[in-house]
């Protein structure tokens, strides 16, 4: 495991590479987070480093917390995160990580909250095609129908797909290209879209799975050599 980041997502824009290809991109800014304590195994059975982020006023404290952070001797802050990693002996407490950590990193993992659409129809919800817009349907086109069994088993099964609370659920975005990152101001740029709306927050890793796919830059850096080379044998 890696150690990972919090951001927030500021929105979409676009990037050109330099064959003019338009790439559609995700900002997010990279918080810079604070080491609060290194965990070993003699401690607790596994390795892994607590890192602070975002910070938030003393007065929004509870009497806990401020003295957990009169302790460590840090300024305080609103999210703690632990990671667990496999060796944490270049970690120390006090110690600053940001966007430098992903340096040459080709693809990550986002973890975000999808955006709250509110209590939902099955149509909206589950892509129904709701009941017959004809005669013998009255006032229930967008229901979702019968969803009992009779007396056997005499009751709705759960799970059983229905109206309800849609969206406002966390989920993960795997193997996201990195376009490009901007350490002078702590911005990172992703292909595509990720979950969530403006604003919110965005938990980043190095990529769990090892992708071996080519990334947009290298693509265009091998068609261009490829040229090169076939006009060479021309010559």
């Amino acid at each position: 495991m890696a150690l990972g980041l919090l951001g927030t997502k500021i929105g979409m824009t676009r990037e050109f590479l330099s064959n003019g290809q338009s790439v559609p991109v995700t900002v997010i800014k990279i918080e810079k987070g604070r080491v609060l304590d290194v965990i070993t195994k003699e401690i607790r059975g596994y390795s892994a480093v607590k890192v602070g982020f975002f910070p938030i006023k003393n007065s929004k404290l509870t009497n806990q917390m401020k003295g957990y952070f009169t302790k460590k001797n840090t300024e305080p802050k609103k999210i703690l995160k632990e990671f667990r990693l496999d060796k944490v002996e270049e970690f120390k407490e006090g110690n600053e990580v940001g966007l430098e950590i992903l340096k040459d990193t080709r693809f990550v993992d986002v973890r975000s909250k999808t955006v709250g659409k509110g209590f939902a129809g099955v149509m909206k919800r589950w892509n129904f095609g709701g009941l017959r817009a004809s005669h013998g349907v009255s006032v229930s086109h967008r229901s979702h129908g019968s969803t009992g069994q009779r007396q056997d088993p005499g009751r709705v099964f759960k799970g059983k797909k229905m109206a309800g609370h849609m969206g406002d659920k966390f989920r993960t975005m795997l193997n996201l290209e990195v376009v490009k990152s901007d350490l002078e101001n702590n911005l990172l740029y992703l292909k595509g879209s990720i979950p969530g709306s403006k604003n919110s927050t965005v938990i980043l890793r190095q990529s769990v799975k090892d992708v071996r796919k080519k990334t947009l830059i290298e693509k265009i850096e091998s068609k261009i050599k490829a040229a090169e080379a076939k006009k060479g044998k021309k010559k």
